[in-house]
């Protein structure tokens, strides 16, 4: 078994940003593609951003023992972590990066324990957060609700995380992510 980093943060919060910049960083790197039962947004691509499932679809790869974890994040829509994307970056000897909901990072960490490095992406404020998801246009005002009352609830279990980086300035944040990262990978 490799090690693998878990970031996870309320949606809005700027993980996808800071997992991208530190993929950047660190070669021995390699993003897990997530999979989902929702339909892909704005310019996302199937294989590359989520592995694209209908319901059906996802719920027989649950039947079959597909995914290390997976849940229903919003109502009807699930995500998960499937077996043979663990399997295939494992065996490039490669460190896997994980972007995933909250619940998602705190059951992966349970899976993973010491070999897992979780780290909460924290916004400065509820109310920044509900701007940052209004000005990245890719949801309704419904949904952007639906976000931002989920993250009251989420921002309660930043304590299950082993690192907590505020992302209040983003070459701040990645700088202690970076550090928490570097801090792991010399255990």
């Amino acid at each position: 078994m490799g090690k693998i980093v878990i970031f996870s943060a309320p949606s809005g919060s700027g993980k996808t940003t800071i997992v991208r910049e530190l993929l950047k960083r660190f070669p021995q790197f390699e993003f897990s593609v997530s999979a989902t039962s929702r339909a892909p947004r704005g310019q996302e691509r199937d294989g590359v951003d989520y592995y694209f499932l209908s319901n059906e679809e996802f719920m027989n790869k649950v039947a079959e023992g597909a995914f290390v974890e997976w849940e229903e994040v919003y109502s009807g829509t699930r995500y998960g972590t499937l077996r043979s994307e663990v399997e295939r970056i494992w065996s490039r000897n490669r460190v896997i990066v994980f972007d995933v909901d909250v619940v998602g990072g705190i059951n992966l960490k349970r899976i993973f324990g010491e070999d897992a490095r979780s780290i909460f992406i924290m916004p400065p404020s509820v109310g920044e957060l509900r701007r940052r998801l209004v000005n990245r246009g890719t949801d309704s005002p419904e949904v952007i609700e639906k976000r931002v009352a989920k993250a009251e609830f989420e921002l309660g279990k930043a304590p299950e995380f082993d690192c907590t980086v505020v992302n209040d300035r983003l070459e701040q944040a990645i700088a202690d992510a970076v550090a928490c990262i570097e801090e792991f990978l010399s255990e």
